[in-house]
């Protein structure tokens, strides 16, 4: 079972009213829980160890309404989204007396880690599959994500 099969178990489970699915293939075992369906953070995923999970590029931000003026809400509209591809502790470096991997105003090419999330004491190395330059940064330092969460806008 690959990294894009447990994913898209990961969101048929959110989606549905089932409240736990495992699956054992050979020396290979995925448990996916959910307390009560729609309820924020009680999702809970066991993933593979070893495996670096690569940010998808969502969809933009949707279009501002109103008067049509240039206020902050239309500077968003073409911004896109980095989401969390699981869930755990978000950190912006990889150690505590290291640098962020990003900041604001830093330009990212696909492929360039973002961040690390940590789930069940493994880091996860999250890597931008967009280009682009990150205008804001939507999660504070070791603080919990959820899955699908945003957690950074990026200018095109």
């Amino acid at each position: 079972m690959d990294l894009k099969q447990i994913q898209e178990l990961v969101k048929i489970v959110h989606k549905s009213q089932i409240s736990e699915l495992t699956i054992e293939e050979d020396k290979f075992k995925v448990t996916i829980k959910q307390n009560s369906p729609n309820t924020p953070g009680s999702n809970t995923a066991l993933l593979p160890v070893s495996q670096v999970m690569p940010v998808l590029p969502a969809a933009p931000a949707p279009a501002a309404s109103g008067d049509g003026s240039k206020g902050p809400s239309s500077r968003t509209e073409n911004l896109l989204t980095i989401k969390s591809p699981m869930i755990g502790t978000f950190y912006r470096s990889p150690a505590p007396d290291k640098p962020s991997f990003v900041n604001v105003g830093d330009e990212i090419d696909p492929g360039k880690v973002v961040c690390v999330i940590e789930a069940m004491k493994l880091f996860n190395e999250i890597e931008s599959e967009v280009k682009g330059k990150i205008v804001k940064v939507l999660v504070e330092d070791a603080s919990p994500v959820e899955y699908d969460q945003p957690l950074f806008l990026v200018e095109p």
